[in-house]
């Protein structure tokens, strides 16, 4: 697992994130309409568009993925592995979602709403729903999935722990409702409020996560020392060469090069892009019912999430490091 932020990975998990987000947002807004909590409710060409700019995102997000293998024809043998593997848990879920998203937004567009069986004694189920609710449950499975596949690494300390997943959980749900939000103030107006309450809502969720994983990450002490990586137990070891004459695989995928400024200038930038900037654009986009502030937020929100997934990986200390990070 490299440490070095790889663009390719980085515009996987947050475009995937947009698309799954925005799916979920649809697929609420048309849960509530059902159950009677929300009294507005968009058209078919609302959600069948809306999924299409979902599944985009999905496809976009698994192009991006095939820019860091070595052998994209070899991609297919990274599902072999299904029993063990978190990476091969999500090349799996990833399809199947997409083909959900996909039914769904066709099912709108051809209006397959006819009633299949009834719960209860009001509540009709439709063709419509039963694919979303499957649709749902394997966007959450490509969460964990993907999110897992760092929270599992024992060795790197920053990535493992349960915040892990609930910060690409909450983080792709922040980013997608906001687009729902300005795509609802564009194709379907009554439905704006709904999803911007719930992208602030999830954003203010989203940022209470992160911090906590920053607060944690901070006060995390290395469990592998200079003197337990070569088994010398001298009290002043100091690393003056990286062990090469100049750069290596080591050197380029598990170290990023940055320096300490830079990453605290990254992680306050971060912050201010996926968190501080979209709260203010999606309040004076409900107040003022403003498309293009809306869609503003989701923007900035998104060049955010690009710069907290740099510093996602870039934070991750590899334990590698103690022997190739110093350059004499």
């Amino acid at each position: 697992m490299t440490v070095h932020p790889a663009f390719s990975v980085i515009f996987l998990t947050t475009l995937i994130g947009v698309g799954q987000g925005l799916f979920l947002a649809l697929y609420t807004g048309q849960v509530y309409a059902l159950f009677h909590v929300l009294s507005a409710q968009g058209d078919r060409q609302f959600y069948a568009v809306g999924s299409m700019i979902a599944l985009a995102f999905l496809i976009a997000g698994l192009v991006s993925s095939f820019f860091h293998l070595g052998h994209p024809e070899r991609a297919w043998r990274s599902a072999a592995q299904w029993r063990t593997s978190w990476l091969s848990r999500e090349v799996i879920v990833l399809p199947g979602f997409m083909a959900c998203v996909f039914g769904y937004g066709v099912a709108h567009y051809f209006g397959w709403n006819v009633p299949l069986f009834t719960l209860g004694e009001t509540l009709q189920v439709d063709l419509i729903m039963l694919i979303g609710a499957a649709g749902t449950l394997l966007c959450f499975a490509l969460f964990v999935s993907t999110g897992m596949i760092y929270a599992c690494l024992r060795f790197l300390q920053e990535w493992h722990t349960p915040l892990t997943v609930i910060n690409f959980i909450l983080l792709g749900g922040a980013s997608g409702f906001a687009l729902a939000a300005g795509y609802a103030a564009l194709a379907a107006p009554a439905l704006t409020g709904f999803y911007a309450k719930w992208a602030l809502i999830i954003t203010v969720l989203a940022f209470v996560s992160r911090s906590a994983s920053l607060v944690r990450n901070h006060k995390l002490k290395p469990k592998s020392t200079l003197q337990s990586a070569i088994g010398i137990r001298h009290n002043v070891i100091a690393q003056k060469s990286q062990g090469f004459m100049g750069g290596s695989f080591n050197t380029r995928e598990f170290f990023h090069g940055k320096s300490a400024a830079m990453l605290r200038s990254v992680k306050w930038l971060f912050i201010a892009l996926t968190f501080g900037l979209p709260f203010v654009f999606l309040t004076w986009g409900l107040s003022s019912s403003n498309p293009g502030l809306l869609l503003m937020a989701f923007f900035v929100q998104y060049a955010g999430l690009i710069a907290e997934r740099w510093f996602f990986f870039a934070q991750a200390n590899h334990p590698q490091n103690l022997y190739y990070q110093t350059v004499s």
